[in-house]
């Protein structure tokens, strides 16, 4: 019998009940949400169960949801099935303050690098990983720059053309900008005119 999303949400109901929520399936790929403290227990039985046989960790990365109170970062797992060629995605999440996931590394050594990189970036602390320390950054860094609290541009610099950046339509450099022959400087602009530029 050929493995399909169907019959994969239909074992994990049966083993883990409504604990799962949230499924989809975007873009074919079966997705649904657990509870942090099961994610060892989920993926124990992914990889164990002899129909399912999810032994392949492809990715791991985190999210930043600012706006969820309680829920902020979620760790995404990517897992597929080689035999069958399926590919499924759960997420964990977990409060900004504490921001405590099992670590997967006992079953997939793939984990140590990607938990690595997640933590590096997103803060996340991964229990039970055997060496959580940054990868890419440097050690003295005392944030985590994947996290939407740091604005996306330098607000104040006057050096950019907004023309680079898609938003044209007027010429000039940084925060003045030439309307014919007037020069209009971003904190003078009307709502209509900053909407018309994006």
């Amino acid at each position: 019998m050929s493995l399909n999303n169907e019959t994969v949400q239909q074992k994990l109901t049966e083993k883990f009940g409504d604990q799962l929520t949230d499924w989809s399936e975007p873009y074919g790929m079966l997705t649904f949400t657990a509870p942090k403290d099961q994610n060892l227990k989920i993926l124990q039985f992914l990889f164990d169960d002899d129909a399912l046989k999810f032994r392949f960790l492809t990715d791991l990365q985190a999210v930043h949801y600012p706006d969820s109170k309680g829920a902020e970062l979620a760790v995404v797992y990517h897992l597929h099935n080689l035999t069958d060629n399926i590919r499924i995605r759960f997420k964990v999440f977990t409060d900004i303050k504490t921001p405590d996931v099992f670590s997967a590394t006992a079953l997939y050594q793939s984990a140590n690098f990607m938990e690595r990189e997640t933590y590096d970036f997103y803060g996340v602390n991964f229990v039970g990983h055997p060496n959580l320390i940054r990868v890419l950054n440097v050690d003295e860094m005392d944030y985590f720059p994947m996290r939407k609290e740091f604005p996306l541009e330098d607000q104040t610099r006057i050096d950019k053309d907004d023309e680079m950046f898609g938003r044209g339509g007027m010429q000039g450099f940084g925060t003045e900008k030439v309307a014919g022959e007037a020069t209009i400087a971003e904190d003078q602009k009307t709502e209509t005119e900053r909407e018309e530029e994006i």
